[in-house]
């Protein structure tokens, strides 16, 4: 059994600190690197991004510590680690903020920026049926538009999308720090036990 709760909380606390470590990177380098984007290349790297996500190895540790911190608390409640029940307990509400932040707010975000225009191609517009004149592919009135929508997609995303990832970079960090402290009192536990 104890084995057991150890490699339980030992393969959650990993994978809540990938997260945290994810999150805490698009935070302070890769958000701020693309703060000094243009429009353009801002809504095409996030979409880029937020397509190549969408994989295993995003989410697998995004997705396993939920059961592993609702299993390592059932073990701790029942065990003899119930002196790491409360970090584990505080983790897991903090690691379902974070996980709540993301599907609530990020990726609702990420799908309105997967709908603007980035390619050159006048479909993107909606345009396609527009033959000549100002609003032809390459005129000055496409241009426009295509500069307009961009902005507009990026002013709608960026803000907000910077705010609750630094939420979520911040929940899951702490989420961490609680289960690293678990995994401590687990082991201390263990030792006076034995």
């Amino acid at each position: 059994m104890r084995v057991v709760q150890t490699a339980t909380l030992l393969v959650a606390t990993l994978g809540v600190g990938l997260m945290a470590g994810l999150f805490a990177a698009f935070a302070y380098a890769v958000m701020p690197g693309l703060r000094r984007s243009a429009d353009r290349t801002f809504v095409e790297a996030m979409q880029n991004i937020n397509r190549a996500i969408v994989n295993g190895w995003f989410l697998l540790p995004f997705l396993l510590p939920i059961p592993l911190l609702v299993l390592a608390t059932v073990l701790a409640w029942n065990g003899p680690g119930q002196v790491a029940l409360p970090w584990i307990l505080a983790a897991l509400v903090l690691y379902l903020a974070g996980f709540f932040v993301t599907s609530g707010v990020n990726v609702p975000l990420n799908n309105a920026l997967d709908e603007a225009p980035a390619d050159d191609g006048p479909a993107a517009l909606g345009d396609a049926g527009d033959a000549g004149g100002s609003r032809g592919p390459g005129g000055p009135a496409d241009t426009a538009d295509r500069s307009g929508a961009l902005k507009a997609a990026r002013d709608s995303f960026e803000g907000r999308w910077v705010t609750w990832n630094i939420v979520r970079a911040l929940a899951h960090t702490a989420a961490f720090g609680m289960l690293a402290w678990a995994l401590f009192l687990h082991g201390v536990a263990g030792a006076g036990a034995g």
